[in-house]
This record gives structure tokens, C-alpha cells and sequence, in this order.
């Protein structure tokens, strides 16, 4: 397919204009999500495809625009702004571009589904209204869908209300287009002003209202990457902006400054910001936190270091591969489907995945489980055996872990269980603990090697650095073997970075390796680990906040700065 070549679809076609929000992805709304879903081809900033190409359905055609939110046509032209398809330049033979509403109707005219997503709200972007008269003029079907303007959400994230009790006016102002009748009418005001700007105009939008009458002590907040992890948010007045941004040593960019939003008024000032900043007040915001495991297993783990404001990056430390004899593994799925079992135990999603696939082999399904009791261990067993089909009978009702199965399952009993055999599916490494306990119960286990375990691949050069170089802020081990890997194909974290263990042997597989151990779960759950780590960065901002100093993550202390474990 040439770079300026569309996939096909059926004659009628529809466009769908998408506002994806300031930035933060769960600001997308339920409709957006559900677009995004049915799209054929997909046109939008590269900053926004980083919001909403997870929603869109496998094989979407993606239209890369290349300016941003804040960027105009090209200057002194009026041509509209360049695109390009998955990454290639969608120039033709010579130097004409084609513009983003080009591709729009040429797509929606071959019949596709096209969704045109932009940062914020459609209604507030120049080139989306274009767009949608380009289509009503060619009889083209479209529908807007709304989503968060960065002159409001980004205050909110900011700890910032817009109105008060009050009603006080609110007014917002574009400072790249805004007229001096314009700051002359907010400058008169004393209500509250919402200003889009870059980072290195703030200075001269803070001058301008104070030209157009307002007192240089009125108070002013800056923020940048509103509602995303790398969110900053500086508090001053306007006679003071200029000052505080130089001594935070935020320095002035070479493509003219990156988006903000800033909010002057008494809605802003700091003693007030100070109690309602919660998103920038959560325990780990910012924070870069490495968890060495499949995006499988991480995923719930993921999801909540996110919900304290971290960003999880995950590196996997093990690769699945098949048994290297599948034939013990084909006589257990036999026997499953002829009734040599009463019991099937499933220890890890790996474990379901490895039979279901033999399943498929032969050319069974879920029903193939009739008759047969069915054991987990873990939430996200569970939720991988009801992905296939089937309910689990038995999940360990409080550690969730062999020992814990072990403490609820039944002994065998000749008769109420006409069968005596369990058929335990489980890595080549496997402890023996549950298949002991298991025995001592009277039952017989079969205990078969569903997958095997190996070391994975080194992660890439950027990660590998940023692992010994202090770039990440947190690790968290889930087992010694997490260490062992992650030391073998990575290197040994940093002295900088926060160790959190799982228990006390993976704590003492940590200190062998010459880790320093700050953070141990209090019982031996991932989620109990996470909410570890979240109180040890809560106890971090209390302390920074008690000696008056300011909060900063692990990897920006200075490397000589944290105490090195004794050897």
C-alpha cells in the first residue's frame, strides 16, 4: 500500500469528530471509547493518537498529523497543516501536503468510518470546524463528540475551582490570538481569567493584564502537561511569574514553548491550591516505577500504581515457552475429557493459557470442563479461567498463593468424591509445596509441566540505562526470581531507587544482590506491595513538607545522596 493510499470500505461513509480531552486518557468519554472502537481510519495529532489509538479496534488505519494544538498553518501561506499516514510523509510527487481535512473526506468519501480526534474540545479547535463545513458541504454524514477544553480540565487537575459561591466571572483568553481590545476587557474584570499559552509567553501574558489594569499582586498559577503524570503547576502573582519560573530553572524551549494553561485570580492563590491540589499531591505522582513482570500479570498492578499517580513501565524477566515433552501434558488433557480427574488446579494465568491452548489443539472447548471441579489461584486466574469459559469452584479465601489453596481445600473423602485424582497443570519450576499438602489431603496428583520458564530477553538500551542509572524511581520485586532475572538481563538497579519487596525472601535475594530493601508488603500480595510503596512515598511528602523543602521524586536527588546499604 503506497503511503497516499486508503483501505476500501463500503460507499457511504461517516466522520466522526473526537475530542480527546487535555491529556490524561481516563478523561475520554464513554462515546468516544465506543467510536474509537468502530473507526476504519483514525486522524489525529501524534500527541492525541497517544490518547486514543488504545481504544481503536485492531487494523484501524492510522493519519498522523503533524501539528500540534498550538501550532498555525504553515507561515506566511495559509496552508493548512502537514499529515502523514502510520508515519510516512502523505506528500505527493512534488511539494504540495495534503492537509488533514483532505484525507478526512477522502476517506470518508470511500466509504470508511473516520474519526477525527483532537486535543480537548472540537467546538474550540479551528481546523475541526473547518473540517466539519469541508463535510457538510460535500453532503458528508458527521457527528461531534465533546470531550474535556484544556481551559477546564486542566484547572481542576491543578486544584484550581474556576467559580466560587459567588458566581465570579470567569472569562478565557488565547493569548496567540487575543486582541489588545480583548486584554483590555479581562484586564477591567475582577473576575477569574483562564489563559492558553506557551511556557515561554507566559511572562508577556502576565504583562499584558497588568497593562490592561490588573495589580501585579493578583495571584497567578502556570501549568504544564495538565492532567498527565508530568504535570508541574507553579504558583506566583503577575508581577512575580517572570521571577519564579527562573528560579525553578524552567527554561525557554527552542520550539517556541510548550502548551499551559494559566488561571489568574484569587480562585488561584496558593493557600487555597495548596488544600485542593489533589492530583499532584497523590502519594507516588510522577513517579517512574519499574515492575518486572509480563503486561499479563501486571496489568491490575498497573492499574493501581496509576491510581496513586505513578507510572508503571513494565519489563518483563521471564519468557513461556512449551514443555519439551508435550506428551505427559496431551495424556492430562485426555484424561481430563475421559474422567480420570475430580480436580483441576490452576496456579497462574500461564497455567490456563498453556491448557487452552492444547484444548484448541484438539479441537475442545470450555464444555470439555463438565463434571469436573475447578481450582484457582490469584484474581487474575481466575478472571483468565472465566475468559474461557469457566466459573472456578474453589479460590483461596485469604493468601492467595499454594498455602492458602492448601487451606481450604477438602480432604478426600471416598464418598463423596468418586475420583481421587487431581491434574495440576504448572511451570517446570514449580515448588513442591502444594503438591504435598495435596497428598497429605489423600489425594493423588498428577503433576504435569504445562510451560517452562526461561530467562527473557535483555530489555532495550534506553531501559537498560535507565534501570542503572537512577532513572527510575521505584522497583518492585514480586519474587526473588524477579530479582535474579531482572539483575541477569538488566543490571542492578541504581542506589537512588526505591526496593520494594514482595516478603522476606525476596528481601534477603535483594540484600545478596547488593540492594538496599526500603519497602516490604506487609503480607505477601502485589496489592498490599503497591499500597507499601504508596505509604513509604506518602511518608516521603510529609517529611519533605515538615522540613519546608519541596517534594521531589528518588531520581532527581543527587546520586550521592542516598545512603548506600553496608556491606
Amino acid at each position: 500500500m503506497s503511503p497516499t493510499t486508503l483501505p476500501a470500505g463500503p460507499e457511504q461513509g461517516h466522520v466522526t469528530f473526537l475530542g480527546a480531552g487535555p491529556g490524561d486518557p481516563g478523561l475520554l468519554t464513554l462515546r468516544a471509547v465506543e467510536a474509537l472502537g468502530h473507526a476504519d481510519v483514525l486522524v489525529a495529532e501524534q500527541d492525541v493518537l497517544d490518547v486514543v489509538r488504545t481504544h481503536a479496534r485492531p487494523g484501524v488505519h492510522v493519519v498522523h498529523t503533524e501539528a500540534g494544538p498550538f501550532s498555525d498553518p504553515l507561515p506566511g501561506t495559509g496552508a493548512p497543516r502537514p499529515a502523514t499516514v502510520d508515519g510516512t510523509s502523505t506528500t505527493a510527487q512534488g511539494p504540495a501536503v495534503r492537509d488533514a481535512a483532505h484525507l478526512v473526506m477522502e476517506a470518508a468519501r470511500g466509504g470508511r468510518r473516520v474519526v477525527r480526534a483532537v486535543s480537548g474540545d472540537p467546538g474550540l479547535d479551528t481546523y475541526a470546524a473547518e473540517e466539519m463545513l469541508a463535510c457538510a458541504a460535500a453532503g458528508v454524514p458527521f457527528e461531534v463528540v465533546p470531550g474535556i477544553a484544556a481551559a477546564v480540565g486542566v484547572p481542576a487537575y491543578a486544584g484550581v475551582p474556576l467559580r466560587d459561591a459567588q458566581g465570579a466571572d470567569v472569562r478565557f483568553v488565547d493569548a496567540r490570538t487575543a486582541s489588545d481590545r480583548c486584554w483590555t476587557e479581562v484586564g477591567v474584570s475582577d473576575g477569574t481569567v483562564v489563559v492558553s499559552t506557551t511556557l515561554d509567553s507566559v511572562a508577556a501574558a502576565a504583562g499584558e493584564l497588568v497593562a490592561a489594569g490588573r495589580k501585579p499582586d493578583t495571584p497567578m498559577t502556570v501549568t504544564v502537561a495538565g492532567t498527565t503524570t508530568r504535570q508541574r503547576t507553579w504558583s506566583a502573582t503577575l508581577g512575580t511569574i517572570a521571577q519564579t519560573l527562573k528560579q525553578a530553572k524552567v527554561l525557554p524551549s527552542p520550539e517556541g514553548g510548550r502548551p499551559v494553561i494559566a488561571v489568574v485570580g484569587e480562585r488561584s492563590a496558593p493557600a487555597q491550591r495548596d488544600q485542593l491540589a489533589w492530583f499532584e499531591s497523590k502519594p507516588l505522582f510522577g513517579w517512574k516505577v519499574l515492575v518486572p513482570r509480563t503486561k499479563e500479570q501486571a496489568a491490575s498492578l498497573s492499574d493501581q500504581l496509576r491510581s496513586y499517580g505513578a507510572v508503571p513501565h513494565e519489563v518483563p524477566t521471564i519468557a513461556v515457552e512449551p514443555p519439551r515433552t508435550p506428551q505427559q501434558m496431551e495424556r492430562a488433557v485426555k484424561g481430563l475429557v475421559t474422567g480420570r480427574y475430580e480436580w483441576i488446579a490452576f496456579t497462574s494465568v500461564n497455567a490456563v493459557k498453556a491448557v487452552r491452548e492444547k484444548f484448541e489443539e484438539y479441537g475442545l472447548d470450555a464444555r470439555a470442563f463438565a463434571g469436573i471441579k475447578v481450582a484457582a489461584v490469584g484474581e487474575q486466574t481466575a478472571k483468565a479461567l472465566i475468559a474461557f469459559g469457566v466459573k472456578p469452584d474453589l479460590v483461596p479465601s485469604g493468601e492467595q498463593s499454594a498455602a492458602g489453596l492448601l487451606e481450604d481445600w477438602p480432604p478426600y473423602d471416598p464418598v463423596f468424591d468418586p475420583i481421587d485424582r487431581i491434574f495440576l497443570p504448572r511451570a517446570d519450576i514449580a515448588t513442591e509445596t502444594l503438591v504435598a499438602g495435596l497428598i497429605e489431603l489423600g489425594w493423588e496428583v498428577d503433576d504435569v509441566t504445562a510451560y517452562r520458564t526461561v530467562r527473557a530477553s535483555p530489555p532495550p538500551a534506553e531501559t537498560r540505562e535507565a534501570i542503572k542509572g537512577g532513572g527510575f524511581d521505584a522497583v518492585l520485586f514480586t519474587s526473588s526470581s524477579t530479582v535474579r532475572n531482572l539483575v541477569g538481563i538488566a543490571g542492578k538497579p541504581h542506589n537512588v531507587t526505591v526496593i520494594a519487596c514482595i516478603g522476606p525472601a525476596t528481601a534477603k535475594t535483594a540484600e545478596e544482590h547488593g540492594l538496599r530493601v526500603d519497602v516490604m508488603a506487609p503480607e505477601p500480595s502485589v496489592h498490599k506491595l503497591a499500597e507499601a510503596l504508596a505509604e513509604f512515598g506518602l511518608r516521603r511528602r510529609a517529611a519533605a513538607a515538615e522540613a519546608g523543602s519541596p517534594v521531589t521524586r528518588p531520581s532527581e536527588r543527587r546520586p550521592g545522596a542516598r545512603r548506600r546499604r553496608a556491606t
